[in-house]
């Protein structure tokens, strides 16, 4: 009965033999084809959903889960949106898509634009305050001495 187990003694060991496995390094994209837009490439691409009433998919070039998780938790809060979901096709690719579903009020595109003001206006506030405490924080530390 033949042994299961190659035996690396044997002078046919080329079936021992692993293949080199390719870097993934190699594989991916330069660092600033991540966040440069190319030639006559778009940011944004807004293609209708026919098969869903007052829906919309839009995909972001460059963009990533920052960005999709942000504009889904925003759309949700609002009480004309009700689908949003977002997906990354491939972790390599620096997209996603965002599906938007509202209940005819108000548009897709409509809905989004709102949610980019208002994460804007959220993120403006937030280094507002962030500023301010850090200047507080050196005000603090500075009377200590150190």
């Amino acid at each position: 009965m033949a042994d299961p187990i190659p035996n690396k003694d044997d002078p046919n060991k080329d079936h021992l033999k692993e293949t080199p496995k390719p870097y993934v390094a190699d594989h991916m994209p330069d660092r600033f084809e991540l966040f440069l837009l190319g030639e006559g490439e778009r940011k944004v691409t807004v293609t209708p959903d026919t098969r869903i009433p007052s829906s919309a998919i839009f995909v972001f070039q460059k963009e990533d889960h920052t960005l999709g998780n942000m504009l889904r938790s925003r759309l949700l809060s609002s009480p004309h949106v009700l689908f949003s979901a977002y997906k990354v096709p491939h972790p390599l690719i620096a997209s996603f898509e965002l599906r938007v579903q509202t209940d005819g009020e108000i548009t897709p595109t409509q809905a989004v634009v709102q949610a980019s003001k208002d994460i804007v206006n959220d993120l403006s506030v937030l280094g507002r305050r962030f500023t301010e405490e850090w200047e507080l924080f050196k005000a603090a530390k500075g009377g200590q001495g150190q």
